[in-house]
Protein backbone atom coordinates (compact mmCIF):
# COMPACT_ATOMS: atom_id res chain seq x y z
CA UNK A 1 0.00 0.00 0.00
CA UNK A 2 1.38 3.10 -1.07
CA UNK A 3 1.47 6.12 1.76
CA UNK A 4 -1.18 8.56 2.39
CA UNK A 5 -0.39 11.80 0.64
CA UNK A 6 -1.08 14.50 2.33
CA UNK A 7 -2.04 17.73 0.01
CA UNK A 8 -4.84 18.80 -2.47
CA UNK A 9 -7.18 15.82 -3.67
CA UNK A 10 -9.47 16.23 -6.70
CA UNK A 11 -12.99 15.01 -6.09
CA UNK A 12 -16.44 13.90 -7.83
CA UNK A 13 -19.35 14.44 -6.49
CA UNK A 14 -22.32 11.18 -5.50
CA UNK A 15 -25.12 13.34 -3.80
CA UNK A 16 -27.04 10.21 -3.11
CA UNK A 17 -27.99 9.15 0.17
CA UNK A 18 -27.68 5.71 1.82
CA UNK A 19 -25.11 4.60 -1.48
CA UNK A 20 -24.42 0.95 -0.21
CA UNK A 21 -21.82 -1.20 -1.05
CA UNK A 22 -23.59 -3.08 -3.72
CA UNK A 23 -24.04 0.21 -5.51
CA UNK A 24 -20.05 0.32 -4.97
CA UNK A 25 -19.68 -2.94 -6.33
CA UNK A 26 -22.28 -4.92 -7.42
CA UNK A 27 -22.35 -8.84 -5.66
CA UNK A 28 -21.88 -10.59 -9.11
CA UNK A 29 -17.89 -8.86 -8.96
CA UNK A 30 -16.98 -10.51 -5.94
CA UNK A 31 -15.90 -13.73 -6.98
CA UNK A 32 -12.24 -12.77 -6.48
CA UNK A 33 -9.72 -12.51 -4.07
CA UNK A 34 -7.36 -10.08 -6.33
CA UNK A 35 -7.54 -6.83 -6.09
CA UNK A 36 -6.51 -5.86 -8.98
CA UNK A 37 -8.64 -4.90 -12.07
CA UNK A 38 -11.36 -4.21 -9.71
CA UNK A 39 -11.70 -0.73 -10.12
CA UNK A 40 -13.50 -1.66 -13.64
CA UNK A 41 -16.51 -2.89 -11.41
CA UNK A 42 -16.85 0.06 -9.45
CA UNK A 43 -20.08 1.61 -9.56
CA UNK A 44 -20.94 -0.75 -12.28
CA UNK A 45 -24.19 -0.10 -12.84
CA UNK A 46 -23.74 3.44 -12.43
CA UNK A 47 -21.05 3.79 -15.26
CA UNK A 48 -22.68 1.03 -17.61
CA UNK A 49 -25.95 0.43 -19.24
CA UNK A 50 -27.14 -3.42 -19.35
CA UNK A 51 -25.33 -4.07 -23.12
CA UNK A 52 -22.31 -2.60 -21.60
CA UNK A 53 -22.42 0.57 -23.14
CA UNK A 54 -20.74 3.60 -21.03
CA UNK A 55 -23.06 6.24 -19.34
CA UNK A 56 -21.79 9.38 -20.88
CA UNK A 57 -24.05 10.91 -18.14
CA UNK A 58 -22.53 9.02 -15.03
CA UNK A 59 -20.00 11.56 -13.52
CA UNK A 60 -17.20 9.07 -12.89
CA UNK A 61 -16.77 8.43 -15.93
CA UNK A 62 -15.67 11.98 -16.70
CA UNK A 63 -13.51 11.45 -13.50
CA UNK A 64 -10.35 12.98 -14.91
CA UNK A 65 -8.34 11.92 -12.79
CA UNK A 66 -10.04 11.98 -9.45
CA UNK A 67 -8.83 10.50 -6.36
CA UNK A 68 -11.51 11.29 -3.73
CA UNK A 69 -15.16 11.17 -3.61
CA UNK A 70 -17.15 13.29 -1.75
CA UNK A 71 -20.95 11.37 -0.60
CA UNK A 72 -24.29 12.15 0.34
CA UNK A 73 -24.96 10.71 4.06
CA UNK A 74 -24.79 6.95 5.05
CA UNK A 75 -21.91 6.14 2.33
CA UNK A 76 -20.75 2.59 2.62
CA UNK A 77 -24.10 1.05 4.16
CA UNK A 78 -25.04 -2.32 3.33
CA UNK A 79 -22.86 -5.86 3.34
CA UNK A 80 -19.78 -5.57 4.81
CA UNK A 81 -17.71 -6.73 1.49
CA UNK A 82 -14.52 -5.60 1.59
CA UNK A 83 -14.45 -5.53 -2.09
CA UNK A 84 -15.85 -2.01 -2.35
CA UNK A 85 -12.82 -0.77 -0.33
CA UNK A 86 -10.47 -2.55 -2.94
CA UNK A 87 -12.82 -1.33 -5.96
CA UNK A 88 -12.47 2.43 -5.06
CA UNK A 89 -8.47 2.18 -4.11
CA UNK A 90 -8.46 0.19 -7.35
CA UNK A 91 -10.12 3.23 -9.28
CA UNK A 92 -7.48 5.47 -7.89
CA UNK A 93 -9.87 6.58 -4.41
CA UNK A 94 -8.06 7.70 -1.43
CA UNK A 95 -10.24 9.66 0.12
CA UNK A 96 -14.07 9.51 0.71
CA UNK A 97 -15.94 12.87 2.57
CA UNK A 98 -19.72 12.15 3.88
CA UNK A 99 -21.66 13.37 7.00
CA UNK A 100 -22.01 9.64 7.70
CA UNK A 101 -20.01 7.07 6.33
CA UNK A 102 -20.88 3.52 7.81
CA UNK A 103 -18.82 1.98 10.30
CA UNK A 104 -17.73 -1.71 8.90
CA UNK A 105 -17.13 0.27 5.29
CA UNK A 106 -14.92 2.57 7.48
CA UNK A 107 -13.00 0.47 8.61
CA UNK A 108 -12.04 -1.43 5.64
CA UNK A 109 -11.56 1.66 4.31
CA UNK A 110 -8.76 2.68 6.67
CA UNK A 111 -7.09 -1.04 6.42
CA UNK A 112 -6.84 -0.93 2.36
CA UNK A 113 -5.48 2.84 2.29
CA UNK A 114 -8.47 4.93 2.22
CA UNK A 115 -8.97 8.06 4.47
CA UNK A 116 -12.84 8.06 5.29
CA UNK A 117 -13.88 11.72 6.46
CA UNK A 118 -16.97 12.44 8.55
CA UNK A 119 -17.64 16.53 8.18
CA UNK A 120 -20.81 18.88 9.15
CA UNK A 121 -23.39 18.82 6.93
CA UNK A 122 -23.14 21.99 6.22
CA UNK A 123 -19.75 21.45 4.92
CA UNK A 124 -20.24 18.72 3.03
CA UNK A 125 -23.17 20.30 1.45
CA UNK A 126 -20.76 23.42 -0.19
CA UNK A 127 -18.34 20.57 -1.52
CA UNK A 128 -21.55 18.71 -2.99
CA UNK A 129 -22.69 21.95 -4.82
CA UNK A 130 -19.39 21.04 -7.49
CA UNK A 131 -20.03 17.99 -9.88
CA UNK A 132 -16.07 18.12 -9.41
CA UNK A 133 -13.72 20.15 -6.90
CA UNK A 134 -10.74 20.34 -4.81
CA UNK A 135 -10.11 20.26 -1.65
CA UNK A 136 -6.68 20.21 0.74
CA UNK A 137 -6.00 17.12 3.40
CA UNK A 138 -3.47 17.05 6.18
CA UNK A 139 -3.92 13.90 7.58
CA UNK A 140 -0.97 14.72 10.75
CA UNK A 141 -2.70 17.92 12.10
CA UNK A 142 -6.23 15.92 11.22
CA UNK A 143 -7.29 19.13 9.00
CA UNK A 144 -9.34 19.47 5.43
CA UNK A 145 -9.55 22.90 3.93
CA UNK A 146 -12.30 23.59 1.95
CA UNK A 147 -12.55 27.47 0.24
CA UNK A 148 -9.82 28.86 2.35
CA UNK A 149 -11.61 27.48 5.88
CA UNK A 150 -9.82 24.79 8.00
CA UNK A 151 -12.09 21.39 9.62
CA UNK A 152 -10.70 18.88 11.91
CA UNK A 153 -11.58 15.82 11.69
CA UNK A 154 -11.61 12.56 13.97
CA UNK A 155 -9.38 9.33 12.81
CA UNK A 156 -8.20 6.42 15.46
CA UNK A 157 -4.25 7.22 15.71
CA UNK A 158 -3.26 4.06 14.58
CA UNK A 159 -4.99 4.01 12.01
CA UNK A 160 -3.35 7.55 10.91
CA UNK A 161 0.23 5.50 11.48
CA UNK A 162 -0.65 2.47 9.03
CA UNK A 163 -1.84 5.42 6.10
CA UNK A 164 0.69 7.86 6.63
CA UNK A 165 3.48 5.14 6.72
CA UNK A 166 1.83 3.21 4.06
CA UNK A 167 0.91 -0.17 5.74
CA UNK A 168 -1.67 -2.44 7.11
CA UNK A 169 -1.98 -4.26 10.28
CA UNK A 170 0.01 -7.43 9.00
CA UNK A 171 2.94 -5.12 8.32
CA UNK A 172 2.88 -3.64 11.33
CA UNK A 173 3.36 -6.65 13.38
CA UNK A 174 5.69 -7.68 11.15
CA UNK A 175 8.04 -4.60 11.47
CA UNK A 176 8.17 -5.52 15.16
CA UNK A 177 8.67 -9.32 14.74
CA UNK A 178 12.29 -9.44 16.17
CA UNK A 179 10.01 -8.19 19.28
CA UNK A 180 7.18 -10.04 19.39
CA UNK A 181 9.26 -13.18 19.22
CA UNK A 182 11.85 -12.17 21.89
CA UNK A 183 8.84 -11.10 24.08
CA UNK A 184 7.14 -14.37 23.22
CA UNK A 185 10.09 -16.51 24.00
CA UNK A 186 10.28 -14.66 27.97
CA UNK A 187 6.94 -15.97 28.40
CA UNK A 188 7.69 -19.29 26.97
CA UNK A 189 4.99 -19.79 24.42
CA UNK A 190 6.88 -19.68 20.93
CA UNK A 191 7.23 -22.94 19.15
CA UNK A 192 9.49 -23.35 16.54
CA UNK A 193 9.97 -26.80 14.78
CA UNK A 194 11.81 -29.16 17.48
CA UNK A 195 10.86 -26.57 20.55
CA UNK A 196 8.19 -27.94 23.17
CA UNK A 197 5.28 -25.17 24.09
CA UNK A 198 5.27 -26.58 27.27
CA UNK A 199 7.64 -24.00 29.37
CA UNK A 200 8.80 -25.91 31.99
Amino acid sequence: MNPFRNGEYRYISLPSANIDTDQIIPARFLTTTSRAGLGRALFHDWRFDSKGNTNPNCILNNANGADAIVAGPNFGCGSSREHAAWALLDFGIRVVISTKIADIFRGNALKNGILPIELPKAVVEQLLTRPIGTFHVDLRENRVVVGGERHTFTIEPFARTCLLEGMDELDFLLRHEVEITRYERQQGFVCHPGESRDPS
